[in-house]
């Protein structure tokens, strides 16, 4: 070997062990800041797990108690968004349909109506009057038989596995089924008049399912916060509107039986749109035959379910996502939460792990039976990244640090951590937690979840996590 070939090897062998020696001191030192991060600015008295892993390279870049149980929170919407994407079926939309059984005669539909549900988390009002228009367009004014609801599609338990009870009737705890109008919920807007008077108030959507009772007075202090409740204990749906109202003020709170306020209220407007129907409804399963015709058909994309997961961190989407999920798996129609938590155990087998080390309660997070470890989110993570088909769909759906979703008041502008963390929270009571993707300044892609247990301070704890993210990112 002639000298300047000599040359070049010992100079190319010097920059590789400089480079993985700095690459080892960059870890390290990695190391050395995350750890005295945890032990300066991890709220006192809690708990946390964390694991970082590089994408880019392949490897784990950090890790503290990474294995520990810990509860999820809203975190557990990636286990089951993720595993819902890996579904062959994955790009199938969400479907609600109107179908008749019987035949139209002159101007009468001598059968019965059914409103078939497929769990569409994202069926609003104006949905629900496109049903009812194309309803409206067939030649017929009278159903001289039945209008029913087809629930058939989950169980008649209508919350998650260790909800809270109490939680209700927060607009956040929906009631679950398959036929849900609005996300069963109620907005109340209220806007003052002048004062002492009381506040005019508007409700969306408008039905007669509910009742309103306004006891709100215009610029006046001593009434009161304004809020908006309703008579939960007894299981009613009148809603009561009180408090002070010094501008515009709207408030947001969930109905008792989402499958008879969506069924109520097609019936509502389809009277009005004047097809005489039977005063009331029930629920029973479509049997399709030869008689059977479907009249109307409403579809909401995947994508935009999953939207709504990530950015806003949205339950019902979540849990009708766990729903359709079991469908999938079991290849059946009538299914439970569990059929779709069965899917997720598969999904953990998939990636090497004991499902039977995890406890998994609900698909969306609300559940404080829920245990799972920094790990595996990262597992789950990695999955992700590895398919392209999935990672396409949840890194467009993520929060961006700064930017929008339930990180949009987080890692503001001039941090490093600002749109450089894509990432789901996840919070409750004592619960705070992180995980996701982010660039680091190396260019390096970053799979990472924070799990932080026992603090009663969110604001600390997010504090934390984003101390956390600036030091990985730098």
């Amino acid at each position: 070997m002639n000298t300047k070939k000599l040359f070049l090897l010992l100079v190319f062998s010097l920059l590789f062990i400089s480079a993985a020696l700095w690459g080892q001191n960059g870890s390290a030192r990695l190391s050395s800041r995350l750890d005295t991060l945890i032990k300066y600015k991890l709220p006192a008295g809690s708990h946390v797990g964390i694991s970082i892993y590089d994408l880019t390279d392949g490897k784990p870049l950090y890790a503290y108690q990474s294995d520990k149980l810990s509860r999820p929170a809203s975190t557990m919407k990636l286990l089951t968004t993720i595993t819902a994407l890996s579904r062959p079926e994955a790009d199938e939309p969400f479907r609600t349909e109107v179908w008749y059984r019987g035949a139209i005669e002159q101007d009468t539909l001598k059968g019965d109506l059914y409103v078939v549900g497929g769990y569409d988390p994202e069926f609003d009002e104006e949905a629900l009057d496109s049903l009812v228009n194309t309803v409206g367009r067939f030649p017929f004014s009278v159903v001289a038989g039945n209008v029913y609801g087809d629930v058939s599609m989950k169980d008649s338990i209508y919350w998650g596995s260790g909800w809270a009870w109490d939680d209700t009737p927060a607009s956040y705890q929906p009631y679950l089924s398959p036929l849900m109008l609005n996300k069963g919920v109620v907005t109340v807007t209220a806007s003052p008049g002048m004062k002492g008077d009381t506040a005019s108030v508007e409700c969306v959507p408008v039905s007669s399912y509910y009742t309103v009772v306004n006891e709100t007075e215009s610029h006046t202090p001593s009434a009161g916060r304004f809020s908006v409740s309703r008579n939960w204990l007894q299981n009613g749906n009148t809603l009561v509107v009180k408090g002070n109202v010094k501008n515009r003020q709207t408030g947001m709170v969930n109905l008792y039986s989402s499958q008879d306020f969506f069924m109520h209220t097609f019936l509502e407007r389809l009277q009005a749109k004047g097809v005489q129907c039977p005063a009331g409804y029930a629920f029973r399963e479509l049997q399709k035959d030869s008689l059977s015709v479907q009249m109307a058909l409403f579809e909401t994309p995947v994508q935009e379910v999953v939207n709504q997961i990530m950015k806003e961190s949205d339950n019902l989407n979540a849990e009708a996502l766990l729903c359709r999920l079991g469908a999938q798996f079991t290849g059946r129609k009538w299914i439970s939460d569990e059929d779709g938590l069965a899917a997720i155990r598969r999904q953990i087998k998939v990636l090497g792990e004991d499902a039977d080390n995890y406890k998994l309660a609900d698909g969306c997070g609300l559940s404080n039976y829920n245990y799972i470890s920094p790990d595996l989110l990262v597992a789950f993570l990695k999955f992700a990244y590895s398919r392209t088909d999935i990672f396409q769909k949840l890194y467009k759906a993520l929060p961006i640090g700064g930017v929008d979703g339930t990180l949009r008041y987080r890692m503001r502008r001039g941090t490093p951590s600002y749109k450089n963390v894509h990432a789901k929270t996840g919070s409750f009571t004592a619960i705070n937690c992180l995980a996701g993707y982010l660039h680091a300044a190396n260019g390096h892609l970053i799979a990472f979840a924070i799990m932080n247990q026992n603090v009663l301070s969110g604001a600390k704890a997010r504090a934390f996590q984003d101390a956390i993210c600036d030091e990985v990112i730098k």
